[in-house]
């Protein structure tokens, strides 16, 4: 894979980003390519896997919502090569299957790009924390919370105190490679800023297309 600053990566700077972690897309005349968003958001998937097996509910509702957009895409490639095609297609035909998937995976998304911003900012504050319980608890409260009933709410209270520390997170993502720091947080940059360009977009498409609450057929 290409590095996320559009290079190859030079041996010393291999990281999770420039290795692993596919870049999301860059909105095609205000289309998402199918393909590349879930090559992207399986990039996600291995990285929430890495945190440990505690983790494995969010790994599970990710990838199922993967599967389930892979297998509509695969249905009709030409026709669902953007996302948007496919969940207006879903709207039109009265169904539910990709408008879910995709509003499910894209709240995940975010809240990975919520989690990585708050990083950021800390990472840039005179005396960093090595806690990132508490920005992975406030980057829930910004974006899944709402959605979540009161026992996955408990849940995901219980799985962020097995966050890992700012210095376990920077070692997975520098892929065991010391002196990384600067290059992992750059590159972590860059990722964040394309994903939230995707999730934006999606959120402002699901909301202009009353989207967010579609019924599910009876």
């Amino acid at each position: 894979m290409s590095a996320s600053n559009g290079g190859l990566p030079s041996d010393e700077g291999k990281n999770f980003f420039s290795m692993v972690q596919a870049p999301f897309p860059d909105l095609n005349d205000g289309k998402i390519n199918t393909v590349q968003y879930l090559e992207a958001s399986k990039g996600v998937v291995e990285l929430v896997d890495r945190f440990g097996k505690v983790f494995a509910p969010v790994k599970y509702d990710m990838t199922g919502n993967i599967d389930k957009l892979s297998e509509k895409y695969a249905s009709n490639e030409e026709k669902f090569e953007f996302l948007n095609d496919m969940v207006l297609h879903d709207k039109e035909a009265q169904e539910i299957t990709a408008i879910d998937a995709l509003l499910w995976l894209n709240r995940a998304n975010h809240l990975v790009q919520r989690f990585f911003e708050l990083i950021l900012e800390d990472n840039a504050s005179e005396e960093p924390s090595d806690d990132l319980v508490k920005f992975l608890k406030a980057a829930y409260k910004d974006t899944l919370k709402e959605h979540h009933g009161w026992i996955a709410q408990h849940l995901f209270t219980f799985l962020s105190r097995m966050c890992p520390t700012r210095k376990d997170l920077v070692n997975v993502l520098a892929l065991e490679r010391e002196n990384m720091e600067d290059i992992v947080y750059r590159d972590m940059e860059s990722f964040t800023n394309k994903l939230r360009e995707n999730v934006t977009f999606i959120l402002t498409f699901y909301k202009e297309n009353d989207l967010e609450n579609y019924p599910k057929p009876s």
